[in-house]
């Protein structure tokens, strides 16, 4: 019977590790698609900007 206990602690042991550290990896790319989007955004931005300042320099 110990053996049996001994064997289940470390499955779960090892189980909730794995979990956990799935939850982490989910939380880094969950931060860099907002880290990402924020990029993409602030590049349109001054894409935009630019090319409005540059139609103003033509009139």
């Amino acid at each position: 019977m110990k053996k049996i206990n001994l064997i289940t602690v470390i499955v779960l042991l090892f189980l909730s590790s794995i979990i956990s550290s799935c939850e982490a990896i989910a939380g880094i790319f969950s931060a860099g698609m907002g880290f990402g989007i924020f990029i993409v955004i602030a590049i349109t931005v001054l894409i935009v900007f630019f090319v409005i300042k540059a139609g103003k320099n033509k009139t």
